[in-house]
């Protein structure tokens, strides 16, 4: 269940002289010679005719560039719409990224249509699949409390003719998974989106609940505040206990029959983080109630691997908190003992999304799964390092290179980051097994990877193979929306999972 809008997908041939949509959308190269058009569906002298008009239009062909004209009798819309697809592409990958950012792009710009037709040189199923994942990524509209300004807010493209001569049987499946990867994107961003005094450990795991009511072979359990304590989970208790509103700990199951593979996904689902008694500046708080990226990022990828029907078992573990001050918040040098009795030296109460994770990490291996992935908006270090828009992942290199690869292929910037032996020294504590931050500045990234890897357990006498995601900078746009990202939460590293998940298939 979520609140995505309906939108569907057709393809169309390129010689078809009927089309219904509202806007036909032409892709354009840029190239040293000029801008080009990307096969489109003309004949000959229309096509010379406009692609001579294209640099007086001002078209360079840039990505992201979008220029509108009057439709003209040969294509039958009243609407054309050039969108740059940036360089000329050099190989197979580079085209489908373009392709994909490209329909993206011109989705999400031309909001406010109800039907657009997308000729973008989709040729083969795969870049079929491209075209249809941007165009379900950028057909995003979210109006959340608006309530005066309402009629402000465009509404999404709801229909999609992707012109191309494969036909729909054969483009069928690309299709169908286009569909569900943008719907649990949609859902993704929505969570993130919502304010902190609506979105709290309790109402998250309620709508978690809500999510995969209508999956099959989809279980959810909770673990409020009185079992946290009970069980151990002193990361995700210590952490929430300075709020009024209590932690928790949501468990979403996928468990199809034939399943020869068991992944474990944990995610960081601080609801609000004002630092705690380390609070932060005000300032730095204003992104704040995106702190729960992770959760929902897991979440809706479980949701996605039971619509799919994948064979492989997955399981999400929603570590929620609020982080708080207050008379019963966690201080600077208390001693909380997590979950594998482990005991940690709270330094910084700011530092407190490897706390509730490290639970969750020690929980998950516990049922000794083949893989864990943990996906957290962990350090402000990963936005120094990587930037807003590139993610980093740690861990075993196996699993490192090929969470990289499911993002190459998926389209999606993450970079592999090392785990230095040598900052582990600055974890160690005087009066307990760990500290919770390092020495100095420096590696705050690597450090708290490395401090998460403390946690994941064995399986037959070898460590359990792990990656952990940081996300901080990519999950929450809060520049100008760009390909088929929006403003605010993004939904970055969703796609990256379910490629991951598929890859075991």
């Amino acid at each position: 269940m979520t609140e995505s809008a309906d939108l569907t997908f057709s393809v169309t041939s390129p010689k078809s002289t009927d089309l219904n949509q509202q806007v036909l959308v032409l892709g354009v190269y840029s190239s040293a010679e000029g801008p080009l058009l990307a096969h489109p569906p003309l004949d000959g002298e229309t096509a010379q005719g406009l692609e001579a008009t294209l640099e007086d239009l001002g078209m360079t062909g840039s990505a992201d560039q979008l220029v509108r004209l009057p439709g003209f009798d040969e294509v039958g819309t009243d609407i054309v719409a050039l969108i740059g697809l940036g360089k000329e592409p050099e190989n197979e990958a580079e085209k489908l990224k373009a392709l994909r950012y490209g329909a993206g792009s011109a989705v999400r710009q031309l909001a406010g249509f109800t039907s657009l037709a997308l000729s973008l040189e989709a040729e083969t199923v795969e870049q079929v699949a491209a075209v249809a994942e941007g165009a379900a990524l950028g057909a995003f509209s979210d109006p959340q409390l608006r309530a005066k300004s309402l009629e402000s807010v465009k509404a999404a493209v709801e229909e999609v003719a992707i012109l191309t001569e494969i036909d729909a049987d054969a483009a069928a499946d690309a299709l169908s998974r286009a569909l569900i990867l943008g719907e649990a994107v949609d859902s993704t961003r929505r969570l993130v989106n919502t304010p902190p005094n609506l979105l709290y450990p309790a109402s998250f795991a309620e709508r978690a609940q809500q999510r995969v009511a209508d999956l099959q072979n989809v279980e959810v359990s909770v673990l409020d505040e009185k079992a946290l304590a009970e069980e151990g989970f002193g990361g995700i208790s210590g952490v929430g206990q300075g709020s009024s509103r209590p932690p928790r700990l949501v468990v979403v199951r996928y468990a199809p029959e034939k399943a020869q593979t068991s992944i474990a996904l944990v995610g960081k689902g601080i609801t609000f983080d004002t630092g705690g008694i380390s609070l932060k500046p005000g300032s730095s708080m204003f992104t704040m109630k995106s702190d729960m990226a992770g959760a929902a990022t897991v979440l809706n990828a479980v949701a996605a691997a039971a619509e799919l029907e994948l064979p492989v078992s997955v399981t999400a573990y929603l570590c929620l908190a609020e982080n708080m001050p207050s008379g019963t918040a966690i201080r600077p040098e208390d001693v909380l003992t997590m979950r594998d009795g482990r005991t940690v030296e709270v330094l910084n109460t700011d530092a407190e999304g490897r706390l509730v994770m490290a639970d969750g990490i020690a929980y998950a291996s516990e049922k000794e799964p083949d893989v864990i992935l943990d996906v957290a908006t962990l350090t402000g270090a990963q936005m120094v390092a990587l930037g807003t828009r590139t993610a980093g992942v740690m861990g075993n290199s196996e699993i490192r290179e090929r969470i990289v690869s499911s993002a190459e292929a998926a389209g999606e910037d993450f970079w592999p980051m090392p785990l230095p032996e040598h900052l582990r020294e600055g974890l160690k504590s005087p009066v307990a097994d760990l500290k919770n931050i390092g020495n100095g500045r420096w590696g705050g990234m690597l450090t708290a990877g490395i401090f998460l890897e403390e946690f994941v357990g064995e399986k037959d006498g070898a460590k359990i193979p792990w990656a952990h995601l940081d996300i901080a900078g990519p999950s929450f746009n809060e520049g100008k929306p760009f390909g088929f990202t929006p403003k605010e939460a993004t939904g970055m590293s969703l796609a990256t999972l379910l490629t991951f998940i598929e890859s075991y298939a």
